[in-house]
């Protein structure tokens, strides 16, 4: 847990005349050392809606926002999400295109603007209409990719995906011509949410990356989400940097770090520790944004006032471990053109970055155009899914915890990656319970008693367009 002394406060986030784009609203604040930290929220109700982001606004400086949707609206079942609506029925999000556009302006009016970006999340394979309804109300940002927000949520077709994407991205980077700068964050770095090792998550979200840049973006940010070792998950952090240095040249973009996605501690303090380490490997690793989770996870859905806690918490641990670090004279700093490809060069030379270059390198050369790349790589098992059951995923491949906590291969099936793969053995059922279970025992300190038909990911069974998705896996 942290120590108890507290860092000397920050100055505030100046708010611009004219407002800032998301992009560049988090780069100024990791220019001046801060750590952007941000919840996943979203209620169907405009006034609650509307008092969580009033709330996360004051949660921390500097913070961003969040609106996240409702399964129904993501899957495109707008009846659904409206008879709910009319009936009284809360959902799991804010139904943004089943709500007037003066019903979702109010939720907006007067609570975001240049010193509060929000971000709109979803999880959709389907994205156009929420595209298009967040750009009606005047927001710019938004996340996920053909293929993250393809495999593990349901059955829609990868083809599918692809074109729905496409036309996504080509809608956004329309908005440039209107004097804003879209940002659209990858969520490939989070397949599963766990036991995918990070080779795979790196090159997903890079080739996702990628595709948005040549679809007219030029805003773009690379997600990872912390795994199971520190050590590996700093070196995928430097690899994914690397790529995105080598692959987007002439792109404002930054990483995106999730807190632990898999099965949460059960008690408040192994929670807050969880919390507390993803914010200490933001700043090692120069990411500039973190999306936090509450110690509530493991239970239920999160109240307004948990994820407060959580973005305080976040804050406070990351502006008190770089505060050591800067007396340490360790402090990483932001760098500019060759410098910077330099710098990342010299700490990204690790088995992550083998492993996911040799994966970029493989699918670049299957077509020119990127669509058509990834579909062939899923086609011909060169990309892979550990334990997706989604049709056009091969599932030939598995992984496992070996015994220094590493993520590692099992089998790779197709990938081109056994030059460069660690691998470690077979693993079994029990096996599979305790890899699922692994992150939440070390930081409770206790073992799991939750029978594992309980505990198994949603993604790691049957696939379905579910109207329901579990905190592992949502945006």
């Amino acid at each position: 847990m942290t120590a108890p002394v507290q860092p000397r406060p920050a100055e505030r986030t100046a708010v611009h005349r004219r407002p800032l784009s998301f992009g560049r609203f988090v780069a100024e604040a990791q220019a001046r050392g801060t750590l952007v930290v941000q919840p996943r929220m979203g209620f169907s109700d405009p006034s609650l809606m509307r008092a969580g982001l009033v709330a996360t606004k004051n949660a921390a400086d500097p913070v961003v926002g969040t609106v996240t949707i409702d399964s129904y609206t993501r899957v495109g079942d707008e009846p659904s999400a409206v008879l709910a609506l009319h009936e009284g029925v809360p959902l799991n999000g804010f139904p943004i295109t089943s709500y007037s556009p003066h019903t979702a302006s109010w939720v907006l009016d007067g609570v975001r603007d240049a010193g509060f970006p929000v971000q709109v999340r979803h999880g959709s394979a389907r994205p156009q209409g929420i595209v298009a309804a967040l750009a009606q109300l005047g927001l710019d940002a938004t996340e996920g990719g053909p293929v993250s927000y393809c495999l593990p949520y349901g059955r829609t077709p990868l083809l599918d995906s692809v074109r729905n994407w496409q036309e996504s991205c080509e809608a956004l980077a329309a908005l440039r011509a209107h004097g804003t700068e879209p940002h659209l964050e990858t969520f490939g770095g989070c397949m599963l949410g766990q036991l995918c090792p990070p080779g795979l998550l790196v090159a997903i979200s890079a080739l996702e990356a990628l595709f948005f840049h040549r679809a007219g973006l030029r805003s773009i940010s690379l997600s990872y989400a912390q795994q199971t070792n520190a050590e590996q998950d700093r070196e995928a952090v430097h690899a994914l940097r690397r790529l995105a240095g080598d692959l987007l040249p002439d792109t404002d973009w930054h990483i995106v770090l999730y807190t632990y996605m898999g099965l949460y501690p059960r008690t408040r303090e192994g929670a807050l520790d969880l919390l507390e380490r993803s914010a200490e490997l933001a700043v090692d690793t120069g990411a500039a944004r973190l999306i936090v989770k509450t110690t509530a996870e493991s239970h239920r859905i999160p109240t307004v006032a948990e994820n407060v806690e959580a973005l305080r918490t976040a804050s406070r641990a990351a502006a008190l471990h770089r505060a050591q670090l800067v007396r340490r004279g360790t402090a990483p700093r932001p760098i500019a053109g060759p410098d910077r490809l330099a710098a990342l060069a010299d700490v990204s030379d690790n088995p992550v970055y083998a492993e996911a270059r040799a994966l970029v390198e493989a699918v670049l050369a299957l077509d020119a155009d990127i669509g058509q790349a990834l579909l062939k790589a899923f086609a011909r098992g060169l990309l892979d899914v550990p334990y997706c059951l989604h049709p056009d995923n091969a599932g030939r491949t598995r992984s496992r915890i070996d015994r220094s906590g590493r993520l590692v291969w099992s089998e790779i099936g197709a990938m081109p990656i056994g030059h460069v793969s660690r691998r470690g053995g077979r693993l079994t059922a029990a096996g599979l319970y305790d890899a699922l279970s692994f992150v939440q025992r070390r930081h409770d300190r206790t073992l799991a008693s939750t029978p594992i038909r309980s505990t198994l990911p949603a993604a790691s069974r049957r696939p379905s367009d579910s109207r329901q998705h579990t905190q592992e896996v949502a945006p």
